[in-house]
């Protein structure tokens, strides 16, 4: 049974895994297997990349899948597919286009009109003076004017339903454009399936599950944030914005989010040997083989079973990639085989391989197909006959002598005749160069030839020297290309407000969600927002202030994170007490990990400062400076509740030994380690706790001694 005939499965899509940039799509398909064991999966997309097919088995012991591949089908379109959308976008385009030809044509008739004007006849120097008739021209004016109104107001009506249809055909466009791309956008469908072959299964049902990667997937993370005053912990919901244009919709599928990059590399790295003496060059390790000997006898069973193809003629003319075979000086006794096709491929079609012979009129030994570079090198024989490495076709026809420049061919020789000898080259025309040698020692691999991973092991069908052998299989498909052109396409859409993309965010580790309900996406290229899962955090409401920089008391939510799973930066739609207060943006939350998230001003608590500069001097000769700086805080609250403000302060750091700062407050420095941000050097921490309607002062202060040659005169002294 042949691939054509393999008995259809319908799949449907289970699961999704969305990384930072593409996505991984598991299919599950369940059916009886024939007795030869090859099935065609459907229902695959168009994006898909062919070389992430993996396919298994489910719960069916002994049963395991030899061979996988993606085939890719065209039909024309039915009548009944659904395509109103194409459709009246076609539709409105030519309601358009005749628009705009009715305008033009208004245009065209106004400027006709307009160019109506009185040209008097030529006048010969002996006529007389001729009189003007006046009315004839103001009739001809009125005329023209009279016309010009209609004209006008004709192309005002035809104008506005020009913008009429422009708006309709623009919004068509736009819906258009924002369609799930999972219908076909031609007039052919193109299906694309799996073509899978099964051992050990029997006539028994089974369940397959289908793996593969497509492009066009994006996500980034976004939260919503419940949580009430007095209590220490907190709601967030972890929700996910996906955007997808991979050609297919997701519906009703599981959904899971990763921070990984898909196109990241994976290859092992290799350390290099270190060695001291003279330079030699570094040899590149290659796992190449040649092709062994007698590849070509194993498919003769597999020949005498099946049917021959149908015998061919040889052509008139040598044409490009075809090798020529010679042929022994008595008549056919078989089929002629027709002209291999030239490999394409483990790096590239090689140059035809010269036909060896003598001048004595002698048949060589007959060479089944050009050799490719990877082919196993000719080594002659005793008596200068070549040896190959593949079988001989004895009785095929002889090798057709090269046409002399601006000459045709000549004819083949026909079955049972000895070849014509070639003819000599036309009088004043040169012989044409002889074919170059092939290159002396072992075939060197190309790049092509290494890439493993894109290898392809030829089939028993393959015609000529290509079965049994590794090719790349890189065949350029336009149609694919453009469908991940489209999909990756979703890569540059604009992100919503404060979100990060999660390769930014994670940093260097990879993180996991997986969303705890199915989910419908549709492939619009547009964001869609999921719930994932709820997160417990613990939650405290604290508020803080630098009254040295802005006499303003901020409030803040202290998040702590106390699971295993990362919080990735993101917006979070804060709420407290059930009312919606803003949009703040969340920083990566490592597991154990505290942050801050600002809430705005709180306009329930004041705070004043105060500072005082007193300057003097000390030592014997007064020698030292001493800056005496004393502030003064002052805070109210005005709040129903008791809060926690956190006061920030400065205090001067210096990296000279013989300047002192001595401190006189019971501020605290912050804890290295334990706090939820970074601080700046100097950074002095007072924490008060004020009960509703209460009030707080704060007295602190420092002093700078500094020696009086070092001392800045007349400078600034005040902070």
């Amino acid at each position: 049974m042949t691939a054509e005939t393999a008995q259809r499965w319908g799949s449907a899509l289970d699961s999704v895994v969305v990384y930072a940039q593409g996505a991984v799509c598991r299919r599950l398909a369940r059916g009886s297997v024939p007795p030869d064991g090859r099935v065609r999966v459907t229902g695959l997309p168009r994006s898909l990349d062919p070389g992430s097919l993996r396919a298994h088995v489910l719960r069916a012991p002994g049963v395991r899948v030899t061979g996988a591949r993606v085939d890719v089908e065209a039909e024309p379109l039915g009548t009944g597919t659904p395509d109103e959308l194409r459709r009246e976008v076609e539709r409105l385009r030519d309601e358009y286009a005749a628009a705009q030809e009715r305008r033009d044509r208004q245009l065209g008739l106004i400027e006709e009109v307009r160019g109506l004007h009185p040209v008097p006849p030529a006048r010969r120097r002996e006529d007389p003076h001729r009189r003007t008739p006046v009315d004839a021209w103001l009739e001809l004016a009125d005329f023209v004017d009279e016309r010009l109104t209609g004209l006008h107001t004709r192309l005002v009506e035809l104008e506005e339903a020009l913008l009429h249809v422009e708006h309709q055909l623009t919004v068509a466009t736009d819906r258009l454009a924002r369609a799930s791309t999972d219908a076909p956008s031609a007039h052919v469908e193109t299906t694309v399936s799996a073509l899978l072959t099964l051992d050990g299964a029997g006539d028994a049902e089974v369940e397959l599950e289908l793996e593969y990667g497509v492009p066009g997937a994006v996500w980034v993370p976004a939260y919503r944030l419940t949580h009430r005053q007095g209590d220490g912990t907190g709601r967030l919901v972890l929700r996910a914005s996906v955007a997808q244009r991979t050609g297919e919709d997701w519906t009703g599928v599981r959904v899971a989010l990763a921070t990984a990059d898909l196109r990241r590399r994976t290859d092992l790295p290799k350390l290099r040997s270190m060695r001291i003496g003279r330079r030699q060059p570094a040899t590149a390790p290659s796992g190449w083989r040649e092709p062994p000997a007698g590849l070509a006898d194993l498919f003769t069973g597999y020949d005498a079973a099946g049917p021959r193809p149908a015998t061919t003629a040889v052509p008139a003319a040598v044409v490009a990639g075809a090798v020529p075979v010679a042929a022994t000086g008595g008549s056919a006794s078989g089929p002629v085989p027709p002209p291999p096709p030239t490999p394409q491929g483990y790096g590239g079609p090689s140059a035809p391989l010269p036909m060896p012979g003598g001048a004595d009129g002698t048949s060589p030994e007959v060479f089944g197909a050009e050799r490719p570079d990877f082919a196993q090198p000719v080594r002659s024989r005793p008596g200068g006959r070549p040896r190959t490495g593949g079988r001989s076709f004895p009785g095929a026809p002889a090798a057709m002598a090269p046409a002399a420049p601006g000459g045709a061919a000549p004819p083949p020789a026909a079955p049972g005749r000895a070849a014509p000898p070639p003819a000599p080259a036309a009088a004043g025309l040169a012989a044409p160069p002889p074919p170059p040698a092939p290159a002396a020692g072992p075939p060197q691999p190309s790049g092509a030839e290494l890439d493993y991973a894109a290898l392809v092991l030829c089939g028993p069908d393959e015609q000529g020297g290509r079965r049994g052998r590794l090719f790349p299989d890189s065949p350029f498909d336009p149609v694919a290309a453009e469908y991940r052109r489209r999909a990756e396409a979703v890569a540059a859409l604009p992100l919503p407000g404060h979100a990060v993309r999660p390769r930014e965010s994670a940093g260097s580790f990879d993180h996991r969600f997986d969303a705890a309900a199915r989910a419908d996406i549709p492939s619009d290229g547009t964001w869609h927002t999921i719930t994932v899962a709820e997160i417990p955090v613990g939650v405290r409401t604290e508020y803080f202030c630098a009254p040295s920089v802005e006499q303003i008391v901020y409030a803040t939510l202290v998040l702590s994170n106390a699971t295993d799973q990362a919080l990735l930066a993101g917006p979070v739609e804060v709420t407290v007490d059930d009312d919606f207060l803003l949009t703040a943006a969340l920083p990566t939350l490592a597991p154990g990990g505290v942050r801050r998230v600002g809430l705005g001003p709180a306009e329930g608590i004041r705070v004043t400062r105060r500072t005082n500069l007193h300057e003097s001097t000390s030592g014997l000769r007064n020698t030292t400076t001493v800056l005496d700086h004393r502030v003064h805080v002052e805070l109210a609250n005005r709040l129903a509740r008791p809060v926690t403000v956190e006061v920030h302060e400065r205090v001067p750091v210096t990296s000279a030994p013989d300047v002192r700062i001595e401190e006189r407050a019971d501020w605290t420095a912050p804890e290295e380690g334990m706090a939820p941000e970074h601080h700046a050097p100097g950074t002095r921490i007072w924490r008060v706790d004020l009960p509703a309607g209460a009030t707080a002062a704060l007295d602190g202060g420092y002093e700078i001694r500094i020696p009086a040659g070092k001392a800045l005169v007349g400078g600034n002294r005040r902070s």
